[in-house]
């Protein structure tokens, strides 16, 4: 078994790279990291013998000094076929404490308990009272063995561990490693916007697990690409269309709970962009959070133990509801970028029973965008 967290990313190329017209400004690296203090870490589990293709990813907020400091949220789900733990808690509270971690389906027991290992290491005052992870789920039972544990909760810790805001691995890395989006290799993907608002310029980051689409959906800019994957789902049990998405916007404007679930709401209209119509064998999951008013949205108990009892308030600035629509683009824009940047960071791979999954065509979605130069030219 090959094992490997973090790592450099399956290519070198994002969607820009090929010349595709995207809107919007990004931040510096393009990614959730743009948003300060985010770290991300990926442990990549690969074996031919053990019939393994999968991984974890792990996004601390906060970085994993600011693990257990709350941060506002919300959530919105596209299509409910999928799981993220902790977003019943969510939706009462407006927030959550721990680290994000991404992964395969069966594998979600194990990343629960991975996340609660580690913040009894890091933090042990944190789970005398409760632990809620938020683990969300993708299916790469098409290119790995999923019937079989593979990852355990040592390989969870250990991409926690492996968190950094220098890490830009997209593609099949991480919980990206055995995923299929539009017939194609799916995988990671991120990207980024900035919003300049009341003198200030905010980060508007997404991280993505792209498992979902049917191949003949996908759009480039509005754009389908002729070139068929190569055998694409052609071995397999799955109906086209499943294995699911779960997207996570991270932003250092202030927002309120309920701005973030309406970020995350906007997801959608990104994810529609490159083509698919949601398919109800794919959980679309999409969580939202901002890192601003640091010391508010968290859920302790009074001082005394008695409700009541204390004259502590919150205190926290936001931008206006009314001011939100910059914000809602810079969601659309950089979930858009994120999806074609995993497909594009994809490279054809040999899975279970003899399945070939390609990767995007980088030649077919150049000409694609040279074309349109030309006869703007013309």
């Amino acid at each position: 078994m090959s094992t490997e967290t973090n790592g450099a990313s399956a290519g070198s190329l994002r969607a820009r790279d090929l010349g595709i017209p995207f809107d919007g400004m990004p931040g510096e690296r393009n990614a959730l990291v743009d948003v300060a203090g985010v770290e991300i870490g990926h442990t990549t589990l690969i074996s031919e013998e053990a019939r393994a293709r999968t991984g974890a990813t792990a996004i601390h907020p906060r970085g994993r000094a600011g693990v257990g400091e709350a941060v506002a949220a919300g959530v919105h789900s596209f299509n409910g076929n999928g799981e993220l733990t902790g977003s019943h808690w969510i939706r009462e509270a407006g927030s959550f404490a721990t680290p994000i971690v991404l992964t395969s389906t069966h594998a979600v027991g194990d990343a629960h308990r991975g996340v609660i290992d580690w913040m009894l290491r890091e933090r042990p005052g944190l789970g005398e009272r409760w632990l809620l992870p938020v683990v969300g789920e993708t299916w790469d039972g098409r290119l790995n063995d999923a019937t079989v544990r593979h990852l355990l909760s040592d390989d969870i810790v250990a991409a926690l561990d492996a968190a950094s805001a220098d890490t830009l691995a997209e593609g099949p890395v991480g919980g990206g490693t055995g995923m299929i989006c539009y017939g194609r290799k799916g995988g990671n993907g991120t990207a980024s916007r900035l919003v300049d608002y009341g003198g200030e310029s905010y980060a508007v980051g997404v991280f993505l697990q792209a498992n979902f689409g049917d191949a003949h959906e996908l759009r480039v800019m509005g754009r389908p690409l002729a070139t068929p994957p190569v055998d694409g789902n052609a071995i397999s049990t799955a109906p086209a269309g499943a294995g699911s998405l779960i997207v996570v916007v991270g932003t250092d404007a202030p927002l309120l709970p309920g701005q973030c679930a309406a970020l995350a709401r906007r997801v959608s209209l990104g994810v529609g962009r490159t083509g698919t119509a949601g398919s109800h064998f794919s959980g679309d999951i999409f969580l939202a959070f901002s890192t601003a008013n640091t010391g508010a949205f968290g859920s302790q108990p009074p001082v005394s133990g008695r409700p009541g009892e204390t004259a502590a308030l919150d205190t926290v600035q936001t931008v206006p509801w009314g001011c939100m629509d910059p914000f809602y683009t810079a969601v659309v824009q950089a979930t858009e970028e994120a999806i074609l940047n995993a497909l594009v960071a994809g490279r054809d791979v040999h899975g279970p029973k003899g399945l070939l999954v390609a990767g995007v065509d980088h030649d077919e979605v150049r000409s694609l965008f040279v074309q349109k130069t030309e006869e703007a030219v013309r």
